[in-house]
């Protein structure tokens, strides 16, 4: 169990990740599956619901000319009497029709067939005038000429539909007698072309209506399209029909076929950009999800490193505490307890002591200076001041230290010339120390450092450079962070606090200067303080 608490204590972001990604995961692939079969589903019932439209179509058409003829053509056989003609004129013309060219009657009672007109002019019943309507009348009563002829019972008697002449549908209604005999058949010959203009555009416009007020927009494109294939009627312009759902009209106008197509996208089509609209959601939200999970990881990777950066600190502090104390504490005792009694000894363990201690008060200045930056309470006092000046008095603080080092510091003084600029003199004291200190501690083997102060461009340049250890490119850009070490080499090595540096950015920074390093490892750093000619006395 000890080696999976140490890998689980170890890696427990990655650990904590993948337990909450590998449920997510899950999620996806499940609302994946579901999407798949609702596409599959919308699919089906887009596609049921525009079938459901030309059945709602179909029952009007279908109503309207059933219905009419039952109540037009169910004329009384008794009215097939010679004579009786004007009894069949009447009963037409209470039952007027709609939707009907002709109205006509086949007489069988007698001797000869008789076929009769209703001529709503003048009232009454009359021979046809017209030979290729009138052929057709016959053609289409055959079959019932030939039952009345036999004499076969036809007891329940049903409207017929006749369509072999295009030019002239017709429905049919047998008249049988008391016996059950054919005696006659009344029939319509229907109007073809009320049909396409007046019939068609009422009813399909009132079923779009029914089927789609609640979204009017998303009204399909209907078509009737003819025998020969020739559009009888359209109520909107639609370049290609070919994937719409198609029937042909039942009983009445069967080789007319009828075509709804969504005038946005096949139902397939809608189906398809349903299921991406919410396959993209899906992913979008999983997408934001798992982001929030990676920056949560992030920010708890965060703190953790900063805790551990944190402990490191304290730690590094303490020996950076511990080292001069324990000098300071050793010096002093030797003195305390006479045994310096020569007077140079005696000066050179006080100058041990007081170096000791300016390094102590560098350090908690840097520690207290850190706390008020976090904390937004750090200001700066800005006066005239000789950066010459400053830099001196930071080099004489760090003489007896270097010199029992072993260290040499070269410093190029600048021009006599040199500005006075507006400054917080012991904050950039405190900057031009800490980029001094860090030259001694990672100087490595080496024991040269150049220091200097120039003019450059207008501007006003520190640099410190040294021959040390160097730093990584990729190290580079991290080393102002707070509490930040380099994890491994040479310079981790070195005891620091990490504070150093990110004092000295943020004291550029106030200047509205610029601070830039340039280094390689094993080769030595260059860091350079620029600060604007506009603060320039």
């Amino acid at each position: 169990m000890a080696p999976y608490r140490t890998f689980l204590k170890r890696h427990v972001l990655w650990v904590g990740f993948i337990a909450a990604f590998l449920p997510l995961l899950a999620l996806m692939a499940l609302q994946y599956n579901s999407l798949v079969k609702l596409e599959a589903a919308s699919a089906y019932a887009g596609e049921a619901y525009l079938k459901n439209f030309l059945e709602g179509v179909f029952d009007r058409v279908l109503y309207f000319y059933r219905g009419n003829a039952e109540r037009v053509l169910s004329v009384p056989p008794s009215y097939l009497v010679q004579g009786n003609s004007h009894k069949i004129a009447w009963h037409f013309r209470k039952k007027e029709v709609e939707g009907a060219s002709r109205l006509f009657v086949m007489d069988y009672t007698g001797a000869k067939d008789r076929l009769w007109y209703y001529d709503a002019a003048s009232v009454s019943m009359l021979p046809s005038n017209r030979q290729a309507e009138s052929r057709s009348v016959f053609v289409a009563c055959a079959p019932f000429q030939l039952m009345s002829r036999k004499g076969t019972n036809l007891e329940s008697p049903n409207l017929v539909v006749d369509e072999k002449d295009s030019d002239n549908y017709m429905i049919l209604y047998p008249l049988t007698n008391d016996d059950f005999q054919v005696v006659g058949v009344a029939g319509m010959v229907v109007n073809m072309e009320y049909f396409r203009t007046r019939l068609l555009p009422e009813v399909i416009g009132e079923t779009l209506d029914k089927y789609f007020k609640d979204d009017p927009d998303l009204k399909p494109v209907v078509k009737v399209i003819d025998p020969v294939d020739v559009t009888a009627y359209e109520s909107d312009w639609l370049p290609d029909v070919a994937h719409g759902v198609s029937r042909y009209f039942p009983w009445i106008f069967s080789h007319y076929r009828l075509v709804v197509q969504s005038g946005y996208a096949t139902p397939e089509q809608w189906a398809r950009s349903n299921f991406i609209v919410n396959l993209s959601l899906s992913g979008l939200l999983a997408a934001v999800l798992l982001g929030g999970i990676a920056l949560a990881f992030r920010a708890v990777s965060r703190e953790l490193k900063l805790s551990e950066m944190k402990g490191d600190f304290v730690s590094n502090v303490s020996h950076e505490l511990r080292t001069p104390l324990a000098s300071i504490r050793v010096f002093g005792e030797f003195m305390r307890l006479g045994r310096v009694t020569d007077s140079e000894k005696c000066e050179e363990y006080g100058e041990y002591i007081e170096t000791e201690s300016r390094r102590l008060t560098q350090l908690l200045n840097n520690i207290l200076d850190f706390s008020k930056i976090e904390s937004g309470a750090k200001t700066y006092h800005m006066e005239p001041c000789d950066l010459r000046v400053v830099l001196a008095q930071v080099l004489k603080t760090m003489e007896v230290r270097n010199r029992h080092s072993g260290f040499n510091i070269h410093y190029e003084r600048p021009d006599d010339d040199f500005p006075e600029l507006r400054i917080d003199c012991e904050a950039m004291a405190q900057a031009f120390h800490n980029l001094l200190d860090n030259a001694v501690k990672y100087s490595g083997d080496s024991r040269d450092i150049s220091v200097g102060l120039e003019r450059s461009g207008g501007k006003v340049v520190f640099w410190v450079e040294d021959q040390g250890v160097g730093i990584s490119r990729s190290e580079q850009k991290k080393i102002f962070d707070r509490f930040h070490r380099v994890p491994t080499g040479a310079v981790h090595n070195v005891k620091g606090s990490g504070l150093g540096l990110s004092i000295v950015h943020h004291v550029v920074a106030a200047h509205h200067g610029e601070i830039r390093v340039k280094s390689e490892p094993g080769r030595g750093s260059r860091f350079s303080i620029i600060l604007p000619t506009t603060e320039v006395m």
